[in-house]
C-alpha cells in the first residue's frame, strides 16, 4: 500500500544503505520527493521534518503522504534537533515561507526560517558529518533579467524578500567551512504540476484551475513577463542528483539552475496553452496592465551538462494534462479556490486568525 502503485516508473538504484533527512516534506515537493526516492533506490531510510501547516491539505489521495517515512518529526526548522542528523547521508532541505506574497506577508518570518534557520541546519549537517547537503532555492533570484538568459555566474536582482532570503542563504553556503560536506544549491524554476498536496498559488496550476472551475483564465498582466517552469516529478529527480552528486561534479559547493531551456515561457504561452487543453476555456489578457518586473529567462545548459541522467522529461502538455485529470478526478469546481486551502497564503491566515498560530508562526495549541 505504501509503495507499489502511485510510484513512478524507473529502475530501481541498488547500492549502500542511505539516510536521508527531508525538511518541510509535508508540502507541496515532499510527496512527491518521497514518491520518487522510494521508486528509485531500494536500501533507504526517509526522515520527515514538518511543522505541519499544510499537512491537512491532501488532494486526490487516501491515505497520507507520510506514509513513505520510515519516520516523521512535527517541529518547527528554527528549533530543528540536532540528534536527528546522526547517521545521516543527505539533508534535503525544502522548508521554507514559500512564495511572494507569503513573503510580502510574513517578511520577517522569511528571514528567519528562509535564511537563518537555513544557515543553522546547515552547519548542523556539516557538525554531523553528512555526506551531501541539497538546498532547495530558486531562480526568482534573478528578478528582473532583461536580454539573454540567465547562468548562474549572472548578476542577481532579487525583488521580493522570498527571493532575498534564497539569496542570503546561498551566500551563506559560500562563506561557510563546509568541510567534508558537498552542498547543491538548486536554482528550481517555477513548480508545477500535480501533487499529493496540490497548490494553486502557483502560475500554471491557477490556470488550470480556473479553467475547470469558471471556464476562463484571465492574465491579470500583459502576458509578456518571461517565467521558467519545472514540473514538481523532474524537481525530484534533480533532487536525487544531487543526493547523489560528488565534488568532482562540479564542485563541493555548487549553484545551479534547475529546470529546461524548453521551460522558458512567457505567462501569455502558459494561458494559450491551458486553454487549448480544455476545451471552451475563454481568455482574457490585460494589455493595459503595467509590465511586470518578475521577468526572467533562465539558461540550464550547466545542469544539463553534469546531469544528464537526471533532465526534466515531463512536457507542459503532460503537466497540463495531469492538473487536469487529477483535478476531475477530485471533482473539482471551486470557484473561489484561491481564498481555500489549496492557496498556502490562505492556510496560513487562516490558521493565525483561528488563534492556532501566532505572528511568528508559531503554533500556539493544535486543538
Amino acid at each position: 500500500m505504501l509503495r507499489e502503485n502511485q510510484v513512478l516508473a524507473a529502475t530501481k538504484t541498488e547500492g549502500t544503505h542511505m539516510k536521508v533527512v527531508i525538511t518541510g516534506n509535508m508540502g507541496y515537493v515532499g510527496p512527491m520527493l518521497s514518491r520518487h526516492l522510494r521508486a528509485t533506490h531500494d536500501d533507504l531510510t526517509l526522515v520527515g521534518y514538518d511543522t505541519g501547516f499544510f499537512g491537512h491539505c491532501t488532494t486526490g489521495v487516501q491515505v497520507l503522504p507520510e506514509v513513505r517515512m520510515d519516520t516523521q518529526v512535527l517541529g518547527d526548522v528554527r528549533n530543528f534537533p540536532p540528534h536527528l542528523l546522526e547517521g545521516a547521508d543527505a539533508v534535503v532541505h525544502l522548508a521554507a515561507v514559500s512564495n511572494d506574497p507569503m513573503g510580502q506577508r510574513y517578511e520577517q518570518v522569511t528571514e528567519e526560517i528562509n535564511y537563518r534557520a537555513s544557515r543553522r541546519i546547515a552547519e548542523l549537517a556539516r557538525d554531523a558529518g553528512v555526506a551531501r547537503f541539497i538546498f532547495a532555492s530558486s531562480c526568482s533570484m534573478y528578478g528582473a533579467a532583461e536580454g539573454a538568459p540567465k547562468r548562474e555566474a549572472d548578476e542577481l536582482n532579487p525583488l521580493t524578500a522570498y527571493a532575498r532570503s534564497k539569496v542570503a542563504m546561498e551566500q551563506a553556503l559560500a562563506e561557510m567551512d563546509l568541510g567534508d560536506m558537498v552542498a547543491t544549491a538548486l536554482r528550481f524554476a517555477t513548480a508545477c504540476g500535480a501533487s499529493d498536496r496540490l497548490r494553486l498559488d502557483l502560475v500554471l496550476n491557477d490556470f488550470v484551475a480556473s479553467a475547470l472551475a469558471t471556464g476562463s483564465i484571465e492574465v491579470l498582466s500583459d502576458g509578456t513577463p518571461w517565467r521558467p517552469l519545472i514540473e514538481v516529478r523532474d524537481m525530484a529527480r534533480a533532487i536525487e542528483w544531487g543526493i547523489t552528486r560528488d565534488a568532482d561534479t562540479g564542485g563541493q559547493l555548487l549553484q545551479i539552475n534547475a529546470g529546461s531551456d524548453q521551460w522558458n515561457y512567457q505567462v501569455k504561452e502558459l494561458a494559450e496553452a491551458v486553454q487549448a487543453a480544455v476545451p471552451g476555456t475563454s481568455l482574457s489578457i490585460n494589455t493595459d496592465a503595467p509590465p511586470d518586473k518578475r521577468s526572467y529567462r533562465v539558461d540550464f545548459g550547466l545542469f544539463k551538462s553534469l546531469a544528464p541522467e537526471h533532465q526534466p522529461k515531463i512536457s507542459l502538455e503532460a503537466a497540463i494534462d495531469g492538473l487536469r485529470t487529477g483535478l476531475t478526478m477530485m471533482g473539482f469546481s471551486d470557484q473561489a479556490f484561491r481564498q481555500s486551502h489549496l492557496v498556502r497564503l490562505q492556510v496560513l491566515e487562516s490558521l493565525q486568525a483561528g488563534g492556532q498560530l501566532d505572528a511568528a508562526l508559531h503554533w500556539l495549541h493544535r486543538s
